[in-house]
């Protein structure tokens, strides 16, 4: 069900918007690299959320191409 709700509204959001999330969700997951090799990195189940976070707006930004 959280999910659903959560593709709603990125459904909600123009190309343009789902673009800038995309680019700092790409910057996080670059930081948290950065910790990880550091040993730095607290909280490791956030490279999941990213790549979950990702998927959608990916799946998303198909889905607004394929009806436009």
């Amino acid at each position: 069900m959280a999910t659903e709700s959560k593709a709603a509204a990125l459904r909600g959001k123009s190309a343009t918007e789902l673009n800038d999330e995309l680019v700092a969700l790409r910057e996080e997951e670059f930081k948290l690299r950065m910790q990880r090799g550091t040993g730095q990195l607290r909280n490791t189940a956030r490279f999941q959320q990213i790549r979950r976070e990702v998927a959608r707006i990916k799946t998303v930004l198909n889905e607004q191409a394929k009806s436009a």
